[in-house]
């Protein structure tokens, strides 16, 4: 098989092993009980990720986590009564803002500076002060920053109003240790190239089986109707409504496999914290300083400050990392200059040590000028 000529280090999409990659070489019949018992075995290994409790469900949707996002909200909010606080402190907060206007649901939005977390107490008032409100939703890991926003706390207060709580994990679930059950979260929304480390292809939402029977004819699109795809998938044994991405579900449970052979989400999260630690003391020692404090990063990825080198440029500088292997990501944060470096993927203590290398030998020959 082909190597890749370079490592990703984004938050997704990601590098992928060889075995992962291999096993989309093999076509697969929708009709076929081996391809539908696949995913519904899947399903079940999601939920057993997410939370010990039996009160869940996994469904599967085609696209991308963005895609996944809006089939959720679309779905799980009702079209007359139903009113969304947004806690937004990234792009992926706002995106939300941006999908409730798109589709018409009534929203209310808790906007922080993209290096902020959440005061719940101004969540709090905001419950109080609007009735209306019904669902709280949140993301957990902001990859804008790398941010990790307190959904623990956020869920709690939203449960002590009797909202509906809703979680963006796209960038951690599998790769931080979570009971979704013990968090009050009803409905969480992640994507199979993330940290489980499957390629991109469908997202997939892991809810309350009880609120999610709920949710019929509250859906504002055909494709991306949450609850029909639940059903049809409870109905038919693993069938999708329409074309089900068969090469990447096939990657994804290859994937699930390799995530229980590292030793599950702990073992993985593991290996992500060490790679991220390694990697900040490296940058900082190279002259790289942080966006966040510490006590705010995740270990999915990393956000890092332009140097005051005069020579430096991101163009320069991504290109020669990308010569010499590596694919980083420009910055996303509105307000100062930013590059980020993720953690997630195929990667390892030894290949960061040769991203320091390669970092160091570029400051060293000035090869991040445009």
């Amino acid at each position: 098989m082909m190597k890749n000529p370079y490592l990703l280090l984004t938050p997704g999409p990601l590098s992928t092993t060889a075995s992962v990659r291999e096993t989309m070489l093999k076509d697969w019949c929708t009709w076929d009980d081996e391809y539908n018992n696949l995913v519904q075995d899947i399903r079940k290994r999601l939920v057993k990720l997410a939370t010990a409790s039996s009160l869940y469900t996994a469904v599967l949707m085609q696209g991308s986590g963005t895609f996944c996002v809006e089939a959720a909200i679309g779905t799980f909010v009702p079209r007359v009564e139903g009113k969304i606080l947004i806690a937004a402190n990234g792009a992926y907060g706002l995106r939300m803002v941006h999908m409730c206007e798109a589709i018409g649901i009534n929203n209310t939005v808790y906007k922080v500076n993209e290096t902020e977390s959440f005061d719940t107490d101004v969540i709090e008032r905001m419950l109080q002060e609007d009735e209306d409100i019904t669902h709280v939703a949140v993301v957990h890991c902001e990859t804008t920053t790398g941010i990790l926003n307190p959904i623990e706390e956020v869920c709690c207060i939203a449960k002590r109003y009797n909202k509906m709580t809703i979680v963006d994990a796209m960038g951690s679930f599998g790769g931080i240790p979570m009971d979704i059950e013990q968090l009050q979260i009803d409905l969480l929304i992640s994507s199979s190239n993330k940290c489980i480390q499957g390629v991109p292809g469908f997202g997939f939402v892991i809810a309350k089986t009880d609120e999610l029977e709920k949710c019929k004819g509250n859906a504002r699109s055909l494709s991306l109707d949450l609850y029909d795809q639940y059903k049809t998938m409870e109905k038919d044994k693993g069938k999708w409504r329409f074309t089900s991405p068969t090469h990447v579900v096939r990657a994804f449970y290859q994937a699930l496999l390799e995530l229980e052979e590292e030793g599950g989400v702990q073992g993985r999260f593991k290996r992500y914290r060490e790679n991220q630690h390694l990697l900040v003391t490296g940058m900082r020692r190279l002259g790289f300083n942080t966006l966040l404090q510490s006590k705010q990063q995740s270990p999915i990825i990393t956000s890092f400050l332009y140097p005051t080198y005069s020579f430096f440029t991101f163009q320069g500088f991504y290109q020669s990392l990308k010569k010499q292997g590596f694919v980083i990501y420009p910055g996303k944060v509105s307000q100062v200059d930013t590059f980020r470096i993720g953690n997630i993927g195929d990667v390892h203590k030894q290949d960061i040590e040769r991203l320091l290398e390669a970092i160091h030998s570029t400051v060293k020959r000035k090869e991040i000028q445009q």
